[in-house]
């Protein structure tokens, strides 16, 4: 344990001051300005398409598309989207901020380095200020479960502190990847030392494939790490020998962000990604016996919540 106070506890917080930034979309190519500013308490995490004049919230139950990044849209208009959005999201949830509201011209968050670390810088540079009210925690109870079918798995269980802590295991044969595992205490302290810098990575054989289903137009070597058979194509090389897995888990923190609220429980998967990460926080909501909420008190009746109670 790192001694850091666990994401879970204390009040609710906001980003002291408004901040922005501008780069290339991942999938899109596309030159993307983004603003994070201040939010009122129990608002939650919205972004707003200020080229449509439309808000999403950050919502499991908004996630339309889970290939290769997390993407939002809503229900009643699935026109209007927001991708890649599970770095900041990550960068966010580390960093306890429970409302924001983020502006972008574009349908994509910037992908910067394809890490989370220039969103924490950014979050930095604005500072954080507490808001009103106290966190509430989603506590999970039992243990739930999520299959891809093709051998990947992921699961919640109940943790005996109200911390979170993440075990996972990637497999990606005859390649420089190979197998890699990782178990952390997910805290603010963890998630910058262990995690924050692992980038995005993609094999190869995939580039041609994916540009021509047009995906990965602003990708390059400045923005993921791409793998050739044993080699690393980059010519810095790793950051880390395990930097793959460690960015697959800063990918869980950001995806299961998308709750509304910090998840008190212990998460282990094999092989998994942004599909089995939403699939798994359905499966948590879609079951009131398997999750409470735990401290805090309620400013507003959470969206998510809300819907999987009625659902």
């Amino acid at each position: 344990m790192d001694g850091f106070v666990p994401l879970t506890l204390g009040r609710r917080r906001r980003l002291a001051s408004s901040i922005g930034c501008k780069g290339v979309g991942l999938h899109t190519g596309q030159m993307i300005s983004l603003t994070m500013h201040p939010a009122e308490s129990g608002s939650g995490i919205v972004f707003h398409r200020t080229d449509l004049g439309i808000s999403i919230p950050a919502r499991f139950d908004n996630v339309f598309e889970t290939r290769l990044c997390t993407g939002l849209s809503l229900p009643e208009d699935r026109s209007v989207r927001v991708g890649t959005i599970e770095h900041l999201m990550a960068a966010l949830a580390a960093t306890g901020i429970d409302d924001a509201f983020i502006e972008l011209d574009g349908p994509e968050v910037p992908i910067l380095d394809g890490s989370a670390d220039p969103f924490l810088f950014l979050i930095d540079c604005a500072g954080i200020s507490e808001n009103i009210g106290s966190r509430r925690t989603i506590e999970v109870l039992k243990t739930v479960r999520a299959e891809d079918g093709h051998g990947g798995w992921v699961e919640l269980s109940p943790s005996d502190d109200m911390a979170f802590e993440a075990e996972l295991t990637i497999d990606f044969a005859d390649t420089a990847i190979g197998e890699q595992s990782l178990s952390l205490r997910v805290t603010s302290d963890s998630f910058r030392t262990e995690l924050a810098n692992a980038r995005t990575f993609t094999l190869a054989e995939e580039i041609s494939r994916l540009r021509a289903a047009g995906l990965a137009r602003g990708g390059s070597l400045s923005n993921a790490i791409v793998v050739d058979g044993m080699m690393i194509v980059n010519p810095g090389g790793l950051r880390r020998p395990d930097e793959f897995v460690r960015h697959k888990m800063l990918d869980v923190v950001g995806d299961l962000a998308l709750a509304g609220s910090p998840i008190a429980g212990q998460f282990r998967g094999y092989r998994s990604g942004h599909a089995l990460n939403n699939a798994l926080l359905r499966q948590l909501f879609a079951d009131r016996s398997a999750w409470r909420f735990a401290g805090g008190h309620a400013l507003v009746d959470a969206g998510p919540v809300r819907q999987a109670v009625a659902a």
